[in-house]
């Protein structure tokens, strides 16, 4: 279906409105089917995969419970997840583990996984299908679909929202998984961000299979860096 541009769209919108649905509710009344949210988790950590979510909220369930997952205890946001999994609403994942981040860098591989989030979304094959995008951050994700980059978005689209909860409590449990393997860098307490305990670990222990040998912080603790060189080092998130 053929939307008008995101600025007719949301022109009116309160930037101040407390409704956490006001942007998928002016899409669904220009006659969308399946507005879906996007987010991601992951850009920073040292170790591990960026993993993200697409979430289309199935209507009539309670929006308000869904804010960044970042403003949210772990507990919280593992209810909320199976709350999410347990009504009619479409979800998808995808991740992108630290090999392919050092080959795309971060920026292209956060996308990559926001694509792989949304082609997985059962609501993506259906005959209705998702006709809109509401995906947090500044970038659109480079696919055929009508959509609209919110910077904050977790605080101001419930689906947004929820997409973060999908996409932090999933990488969280990948996290869990490599700990298992390599119980030195307790990903299970620092989920592969550059605590200083993990910093230390790396110091002590070099980098494992799974960390992003292309950043600064790990590739220094690289056996041969030089190895490295044709790749670029990963300074910024961007």
């Amino acid at each position: 279906m053929k939307f008008p541009s995101a600025e007719l769209l949301f022109a009116e919108l309160e930037e101040s409105s407390q409704d956490s649905c006001r942007y998928e509710k002016v899409l669904y009344q220009h006659g969308a089917s399946g507005v879906g949210g996007v987010d991601e988790a992951g850009r920073g950590p040292l170790a591990g995969p960026v993993v993200a979510a697409c979430v289309v909220l199935a209507p009539d369930i309670p929006t308000d419970w869904y804010k960044d997952s970042k403003v949210l205890s772990p507990a919280r946001r593992e209810k909320l997840y199976g709350l999410l999994l347990d009504s009619p609403s479409s979800i998808g994942v995808g991740v992108v583990e630290a090999l392919e981040i050092e080959q795309l860098n971060i920026h292209r591989a956060s996308l990559e996984a926001m694509k792989r989030a949304v082609t997985g979304c059962a609501g993506y094959q259906e005959s209705a299908g998702i006709d809109f995008l509401l995906v947090d951050g500044k970038f659109t994700i480079p696919m055929p679909l009508a959509q609209h980059a919110l910077i904050k978005g977790e605080s101001k689209s419930a689906s947004i929202a929820a997409a973060s909860i999908v996409a932090k409590v999933s990488r969280d449990r990948l996290m869990r998984d490599y700990h298992q393997q390599y119980p030195q860098y307790n990903f299970i307490k620092n989920q592969g961000y550059p605590t200083r305990e993990h910093r230390d670990a790396l110091r002590r222990f070099g980098p494992c299979p799974i960390h992003r040998k292309t950043y600064k912080g790990v590739r220094e603790f690289c056996v041969d860096p030089a190895a490295l060189d044709q790749q670029p080092d990963q300074q910024t998130l961007w």
